[in-house]
């Protein structure tokens, strides 16, 4: 992994520390991860990894990138005490907050997608299996439309319509609407931007590579 900014490291150890100061007590059973000793095991787009005391690692050991680690210790710090049961599918715009980041969303998440992969839809159908999609009837008019397990409450849904000779490729990505209890609104655009990226990187890189 790059090497990144002081400050992300500054970040990264605030949020460890409010993370070994929680109360555990339910939820492990609320968010659908395993407590093993001093560590926190959360699968992530299918892949474990564990958080302890003093640092992240992706099921490697290695240190995931910033943004994973935001999102996983995130998903631990704002865990609902009683959770709704929303499972509307909304795009990311359609939730409430989400205003001053849906540019951002779309930059990063959707567009990146679109464009590595128009007129190449088996590639993004090779890639969306081998990061653990499953092919998923969405109900919505699309050429390709997968369901992935970002977090265990939280399952991202990937809508694509390939480019042709009136209209570019074009991708949405949907999320529950009970998400935003698990969520801010920056983890979720970080959640599509990771998809995003590992998405393209999938093109040539194995999947094991990932962090």
């Amino acid at each position: 992994m790059a090497s990144e900014a002081p400050i992300f490291g500054k970040i990264l150890n605030d949020y460890l520390a409010a993370v070994a100061a929680l109360d555990l007590t339910g939820r492990p059973e609320i968010l659908g991860v395993r407590v093993e000793n001093n560590a926190i095991e959360i699968p992530f787009f299918g892949k474990i990894y564990t958080i302890s005391p003093d640092r992240i690692a992706d099921p490697r050991g290695n240190a995931p990138s910033h943004a994973v680690s935001v999102i996983l210790c995130k998903y631990l710090l704002l865990c609902p005490k009683d959770p709704g049961t929303d499972s509307d599918l909304v795009t990311y715009k359609d939730f409430r907050d989400a205003a001053p980041y849906v540019t951002g969303f779309g930059n990063t998440a959707e567009k990146p997608i679109s464009k590595a992969f128009s007129g190449q839809i088996s590639a993004l159908e090779n890639a969306c299996t081998r990061l653990g999609g499953q092919s998923w009837d969405s109900g919505i008019s699309c050429d390709l439309s997968y369901r992935f397990q970002a977090l265990p409450q939280v399952p991202v849904c990937l809508l694509y319509n390939d480019a042709d000779e009136d209209f570019p490729a074009d991708t949405t990505l949907l999320f529950q609407r009970g998400a935003a209890q698990y969520l801010d609104m920056e983890c979720l655009a970080m959640i599509g931007m990771v998809l995003a990226q590992w998405l393209v990187q999938l093109e040539d890189r194995d999947v094991s590579g990932l962090v």
